[in-house]
């Protein structure tokens, strides 16, 4: 028994020592390491140097910066003469950079930035920048040779989505959105073949997603692509996804029918409905009831009027009740004319082909106008009709190929504008005191 259990204590006294050598090893190992790697970190940080500093795409940290915002009155010359710059040196800038900047245009409120160098005494001019906007800029390059280069500021994209109800107007709902406002454009160009613009109601709402685009994290710049858009508009949703595959950048419905079709909505870009088709419409100027066989949109005196299809001008020119005018014939079937224009467009003369969207003539209020409008006449087998309750032809559906694709990003964006849309329908739900207690 004695002897036994020193046998297991000799074993027992092996194990033990075991361990402790094999910590004692491990310990040492790491010991090592980390103080040879805690040498090569001192050595790299204090190998590190601090990055440039960096504007416009060049660094800057050599130079003296002086930047100066363009005065009322002032020119380049005289901008620059204040620097000591020469007119032999002057007039060489001007040569290099007319094909990039015209200089006798420069804008009160836009800034140059003027860049010397540290290392010379005499503070001569090595690079300027003339920016033209937040992302636009060009840089001139002053030395033995003159080098001008027109570029943009890199640009971050950030999405954002909003939803809104509209009460008087599309602009005012997305003013109080706080939202770029050339996104009002955006959207109406965008359903220009879908809703006419000029016949919104309160009570019509959208949900957006789309792209910002900004400079230097902090410097909006505007609104980009819509990815996709709702428009609850007369009881109907009108659906918009943007689908990119190769070179096709095109709108969509939920369908995958192209948002552009063979008819634009209105023959101007957004302005307030006057009038509509009405066969008992008492004239304003012949003072008797005479049908007015067509649609009268308001507009300021010179903006532009739009075919709303291709086709052919069949007549152009004046009469005393239609004033200066234009009448497209787009085939067999469909017609348009466009009335009381201030002037026809050059060019607009019987028998030239127009394409959708181009400028045919300008609003006015020649003949029997008592203000600036154009009259936008329809016809259908040599019928006059309401464009606003023709069904036109349907437009292109999108590529089987593409189908596919083309669904799993429907069902991305269409998941995100059903809950911005139901947001929009719960908050007017209790506005008007029926949401959920």
């Amino acid at each position: 028994m004695k002897k036994l259990l020193s046998k297991k204590q000799w074993r027992l006294g092996i194990i033990v020592s075991s361990c402790v050598l094999l910590i004692l090893g491990l310990f040492y190992f790491f010991s090592q390491n980390a103080n040879t790697n805690g040498g090569v970190f001192k050595e790299s940080i204090s190998e590190t140097k601090p990055l440039p500093r960096m504007e416009f795409g060049f660094p800057i940290d050599s130079f003296s910066v002086d930047r100066h915002e363009v005065r009322k009155g002032e020119t380049f010359s005289n901008i620059l003469t204040d620097r000591g710059v020469p007119a032999s040196q002057l007039f060489a800038i001007a040569a290099k950079a007319q094909d990039e900047l015209d200089l006798r245009k420069i804008r009160p409120g836009r800034i140059f930035h003027f860049y010397t160098s540290k290392k010379d005494s005499t503070e001569i001019l090595k690079k300027m920048v003339y920016q033209e906007d937040a992302l636009n800029y060009v840089l001139i390059h002053l030395g033995d040779s003159i080098v001008v280069e027109r570029r943009e500021k890199e640009v971050q994209v950030r999405n954002r989505r909003i939803s809104a109800t509209i009460h008087s107007s599309l602009y005012r709902a997305l003013q109080e959105q706080n939202v770029s406002l050339d996104l009002v454009m955006t959207i109406a160009d965008l359903y220009a073949w879908s809703i006419d613009f000029f016949r919104i109601q309160p009570g019509d709402k959208f949900a957006v997603e789309y792209e910002e685009i900004w400079v230097d994290d902090t410097v909006f710049v505007g609104a980009g692509k819509i990815l996709a858009s709702r428009f609850y508009h007369a009881g109907k949703e009108y659906d918009a996804y943007r689908f990119e595959k190769d070179d096709l950048r095109e709108y969509y419905d939920l369908k995958g029918r192209s948002l552009k079709k063979a008819f634009l909505k209105a023959p101007l870009n957004f302005f307030r409905i006057s009038s509509k088709y009405n066969r008992t419409r008492f004239h304003p100027v012949l003072k008797r009831v005479k049908p007015h066989l067509g649609t009268d949109y308001a507009a300021p005196s010179g903006t532009p009027i739009m075919t709303t299809a291709d086709g052919v001008i069949e007549r152009s020119g004046y009469t005393s009740g239609n004033g200066n005018y234009v009448k497209v014939r787009h085939n067999s079937t469909y017609s348009t004319q466009y009335l009381h224009m201030r002037k026809i467009a050059r060019g607009m003369g019987k028998g030239a082909r127009v394409r959708q969207g181009d400028i045919i003539g300008y609003v006015g209020s020649t003949g029997l106008a008592t203000g600036p409008h154009v009259c936008y006449r329809f016809w259908k087998n040599g019928r006059q009709v309401d464009p606003l309750k023709e069904d036109l032809p349907e437009a292109k559906t999108i590529n089987e190929d593409h189908l596919p694709a083309f669904k799993l990003l429907t069902d991305k964006y269409s998941k995100r504008l059903d809950e911005l849309m139901k947001r929009e329908f719960m908050k007017e739900m209790d506005l008007a005191g029926m949401g959920t207690p």
